[in-house]
């Protein structure tokens, strides 16, 4: 099979690109929030991002390599890890009074929000397997465009998490970037 690069997708493909564009954009809004507002994510919110990020690599596996069950499989498993991470977080604050931790977005707060997307992304990508086209590789501008954008956002959230914990365990209620601090002592910046 030869891969255009001006064919449209199929459906299942269409699927996995518009999976990849919701984990860009969620990825991408909480990058923002922690760098524009200063909010920096604690432990757990960072391993939500590790959740997204594994389902993220699963639909660039999809989108590269073309459907296989493992791919959908490690997505799943991220968006479980992930669900139950959120999960976690969401019952630490449930008690009436608490006010959770963070901003909110559209009255709930960010670890909320991960768990509605890790359900709907688990939902979505089981339904891309059950589609019967599962011609879903993909080189073209759209999808390369979603590629590079992804690797993009999921390295400077590696740098920021490095900048923040340093290569320790990262603070229970981050309030500086511990590791950008260590490295400005030791080499003097």
């Amino acid at each position: 099979m030869t891969v255009s690069k001006f064919a449209s997708p199929s459906l299942a493909g269409l699927g996995n690109q518009l999976a990849l564009v919701a984990i860009i954009g969620m990825l991408s809004y909480a990058f923002v929030d922690q760098i524009y507002f200063g909010e920096l994510p604690c432990p757990l919110c960072l391993m939500q991002r590790m959740g997204f990020v594994i389902i993220g690599f699963a639909l660039v596996l999809n989108i590269r390599c073309g459907a296989h069950s493992a791919h959908y499989g490690w997505g799943i498993i991220g968006g479980l890890v992930g669900m139950m991470v959120s999960l976690r977080q969401v019952l630490l604050h449930i008690l009436p009074g608490d006010k959770g931790f963070g901003a909110t977005f559209l009255e709930l707060h960010f670890y909320t929000w991960a768990f509605v997307g890790y359900v709907g992304l688990i939902a979505g990508l089981a339904i891309l397997l059950m589609l019967p086209n599962r011609d879903v590789r993909s080189r073209s501008l759209i999808a390369n465009i979603l590629v590079i954008s992804f690797i993009t956002i999921v390295f400077a959230n590696l740098v920021s998490t490095l900048l923040e914990c340093g290569i320790g365990p990262c603070a229970d209620d981050p309030v500086q970037y511990d590791g950008w601090i260590w490295l400005c002592n030791r080499f003097g910046f």
